[in-house]
Parts: structure tokens; C-alpha cells; sequence
């Protein structure tokens, strides 16, 4: 069984409906964010990568044909059109680390129906989760102000690769390191670590752990100061840390603060630090925190050097899920779009320009740029294949740097943030009027006129004497 089985049971239905009724020419379908979650004023795009491994290696096996089947509960026979079935389209997409903002297509899959609607589950999914996590991660970034913040998400989040994209995407957008060792191997992060609570409780004394610890590690030390009395924990760190020389110790030792009043609790143990001649060992904090408590700590000048964020951040606790959708634009062709109420769509492929000096503008593929507008999506498949390598962490976070410099100071702000809104170019506006008109003319009213025919042939058959 491979991926293809990661789907929502009525893409599946719709696929078998599409094969059989020859539904199988050339669509596109756009995937955009309908609004931005409250307290966000940029979004980070992410996911991408993912997903065109997906995309890459899709293929329908005989065993995903006996899943698909076991599921609808019919005979394997049944579903074997999709045997085989390969995904052979184009992508066009954002790539990670860039902002973009609501209603912006993120990627735009063109390709025959029924691959472009069985691959939209997985895709959705990657898109809406990374771009959640690594939007909430650049905040983390924006409140510590320079200071280094590392990511501590793994053991809380919704499961281990969860906390690998939670790893990854930070190291994306500025994290100094992580606590993932699976992800800082394979991302090329820092991996970054000191000691549980329940290390100091398996010793005698918090001395006695201390003195372990150093033993075992030649350093950087850093030792946890919270598990019984914090004030005296930091001068049982400092007296360990002092009896070490500068080099048996390392540079960048710290002790770490996990609870409490950080703020208050900081202040103190860097006057004890201070005052036992250890100036350079630093003051890690961690525990519950997210960009919020981080602005706030900063902003009350508190003697903190690194900020370690876990499980609000990894989950981002609140805003965990993007109003994102995956919505038909085109088929064979046509340009298409829905009126429903408060989902409505705009017909059509698209591209966003980036435009110095008054900001995004989404508009037609084939358009030109407006000014010196900066076209957003790029090509990275063609005929299933990957088209551009695989960018680097350095890249992404290039990009990501890039576009946070441009961002108005109302849209970086941590608390009650403005995002900018992207503006639809006049052939667009002028093409979803179209699509509408024609929507209204011919399937809303041709729908009017057969319940009226309806309703007079009921009248009709009351009428009929008995």
C-alpha cells in the first residue's frame, strides 16, 4: 500500500465517476488561503517540498486498488481503472520560505481530472499544516528580536513527523537549532540539548547530578536549575561551573530556567552568576512559551540569551489550522469558479506579482508584470517530474529574510499584527465577472426554468378531474 491510499474517500468516488463518464481532460486546480488566521499578519509558505515527493512518486499499486475497493466495499475489479494511474501534470508553485498572504494562490496543479483530484487530500494537508507551523515559528523569530530561539517541539506534537516539519521549518525561518536529532541530521540543524527533571532526581543532590553530568559531557554544560529551588539551583550551578576551567566547560554554557516566574527568576540568576565570576555563561528559558510570552520578555529587558519553544509553537497552539482550499479553476480550457456564499472563487490560472512600493497584485498567468512586479510562482513540475532542485535550508531562509524586510512594521507587529491585502488586477476582475454572468445565464437560469416547469406540471396534474 503507498501514499495514494492517503486520501479522503470521496476523491476516490469522484475519480471512478470522472473515468468512466471520460472526464479526463486537462484542469487546474489553485490552492490559496480563503482568510488569515486571527493575530497573523504574513503567512510563510511551506509545505511545497513534500509534497512534489509525493506528486513524484505517485502511482497506484494493486495493493492501493484492494484498499481502495475493501473500503467501498466492492469487488477489486470494480476500481482497476485506476491501476497504474501516475501523476503526470505540471506544478506551479511559491516556493518555501517565501510570504504570501490570503487569497494568494499557494500551487496551482494542472493537470488530467481525475490525478488532480485524487492527489488533492495529501497536498492540501502538507500545504495547510507546514505553512501553519512555519508562520507561527517566524513570529518566534520576530519577538526574540536577535535573541537565538531553538526549538523544543518533538514530544508534543501531533506525531513524529509533525515535530520533524516543526524542526525543519523553524531551522527555515531563523531557529538556532533543535532538540530533533532526526531532523538536525538531516536538515543540517544544531541539535541542541540539556537535561530532564528527572536526571537531577535520579541523584542525591542537584551537586551530585551537576558533577555527573559535567563528567560525561566535556561541554557546553547546561544544567537545569528548577527542580527543587531555583535560586539555589543556580548556585549549585555556578559552583559546579566554576570549579571547571573555561575550556573543560566550553564556551556557552548556561543555566536553564524552566518554570516560574522567568522574567524575576532570570534577573536573579544572573546576579548570581555575575557575582561567582561567570559573566559568559548564559541564561536559557523554556517552558510554555511562544511569541507572546517571548515579546513580552524581551520587551521588559530581562537578562535571557536563548529562548526555547516547544509545545505552543510546534502545534501553534492559537491558530492550528489554515482556512485553506484546493478549488477547481479551469477545466479543459474554460475557466470555471464557485458562487456559493462567503466561498466564492475567482476563475482561471493565476500568478501573483510582488510590486515595490504598494504590494501584491493577483492576476492572470499570461498577464505581464505590473511596474516591477516580481511574478510569485514558479514552475517546479512538468510532466510529474521535479523541474528546479531542491532548494537548501540557507535558500529557503534567504527568501524568507527577503520577504520579511519588505513587510510593512504593522504586519510584523506580535500583537494585533495588519496584513497587507493583495489586490486583483482588472483582466482578472474582468474574467471573474465574465465566468459569473455566464454561471447566472446559463446554469442558475436554466436551473429557474426547469422548476418552473417543474412546479407548472404539478399544477397541471392537481388540476385533472378525479
Amino acid at each position: 500500500m503507498s501514499d495514494a491510499t492517503t486520501t479522503d474517500l470521496y476523491e476516490v468516488t469522484m475519480a471512478m465517476s470522472y473515468l468512466k463518464e471520460g472526464l479526463t481532460g486537462p484542469v487546474t486546480f489553485s490552492l490559496f488561503v480563503r482568510a488569515m488566521p486571527p493575530d497573523r499578519g504574513f503567512l510563510v509558505a511551506a509545505g511545497l517540498e513534500s509534497s512534489l515527493d509525493f506528486l513524484s512518486g505517485y502511482r497506484i499499486t494493486p495493493e492501493d486498488v484492494d484498499t481502495f475497493a475493501s473500503a467501498l466495499h466492492r469487488p477489486p475489479r470494480d476500481l482497476e481503472p485506476l491501476l497504474g494511474m501516475e501523476f503526470t501534470g505540471q506544478v506551479r508553485a511559491v516556493p518555501e520560505g517565501r510570504i504570501v498572504l490570503a487569497g494568494e494562490p499557494l500551487l496551482e496543479v494542472t493537470a488530467p481530472l481525475p490525478q488532480a483530484q485524487l492527489v488533492e487530500t495529501y497536498v492540501l494537508n502538507q500545504v495547510s499544516h507546514q505553512t501553519t507551523i512555519a508562520s507561527k515559528a517566524a513570529r518566534c523569530v520576530l519577538a526574540a528580536a536577535g535573541h537565538p530561539v531553538v526549538d523544543f517541539s518533538l514530544r508534543r506534537t501531533h506525531g513524529p513527523q509533525a515535530g520533524f516539519q516543526a524542526a525543519r521549518l523553524s531551522g527555515m525561518v531563523g531557529f538556532a537549532g533543535t532538540s530533533n536529532v532526526a531532523a538536525a541530521t538531516a536538515e543540517g540543524l544544531p541539535a541542541i540539548g540539556t537535561m530532564a527533571h528527572s536526571y537531577i532526581e535520579a541523584f542525591g543532590s542537584e551537586e551530585e547530578a551537576f558533577r555527573a553530568f559535567a563528567r560525561s559531557h566535556p561541554g557546553p554544560l547546561t544544567l537545569l536549575v528548577d527542580t527543587y529551588d531555583t535560586e539555589e539551583g543556580v548556585r549549585v550551578a555556578a559552583r559546579v561551573l566554576r570549579d571547571l576551567d573555561h575550556a573543560a566547560r566550553g564556551p556557552g554554557s548556561a543555566v536553564r530556567l524552566d518554570s516560574g516566574d522567568l522574567g524575576a527568576l532570570a534577573v536573579r540568576a544572573r546576579a548570581i552568576l555575575d557575582s561567582a565570576g561567570l559573566p559568559d555563561v548564559r541564561i536559557v528559558a523554556s517552558g510554555g512559551l511562544d511569541e507572546y510570552s517571548v515579546d513580552e520578555l524581551v520587551r521588559s529587558g530581562v537578562p535571557i540569551d536563548v529562548y526555547a519553544v516547544g509545545t505552543r509553537v510546534g502545534v501553534s497552539a492559537d491558530a492550528p489550522f489554515l482556512d485553506s482550499a484546493y478549488k477547481l479553476v479551469e477545466y479543459d480550457g474554460r475557466p470555471v469558479m464557485k458562487l456559493s456564499s462567503a466561498k466564492v472563487t475567482a476563475p482561471g490560472q493565476k500568478q501573483v506579482f510582488r510590486c515595490p512600493g504598494y504590494g501584491d497584485v493577483i492576476g492572470l498567468r499570461d498577464e505581464q508584470p505590473p511596474g516591477q512586479g516580481v511574478p510569485l510562482l514558479v514552475t517546479v513540475m512538468e510532466r510529474g517530474r521535479r523541474t528546479v532542485e531542491r532548494p537548501t535550508l540557507g535558500e529557503r531562509g534567504e527568501r524568507f529574510a527577503a520577504d520579511l524586510a519588505g513587510l510593512p512594521p504593522a504586519a510584523r507587529r506580535i500583537r494585533a499584527p495588519v496584513a497587507p491585502r493583495a489586490v486583483t488586477s482588472g483582466r482578472l476582475t474582468s474574467l471573474t465577472e465574465q465566468v459569473r454572468r455566464r454561471i447566472e445565464d446559463e446554469v442558475l437560469a436554466s436551473a429557474a426554468d426547469l422548476r418552473s416547469r417543474e412546479r407548472s406540471a404539478s399544477g397541471s396534474q392537481r388540476s385533472v378531474p378525479g
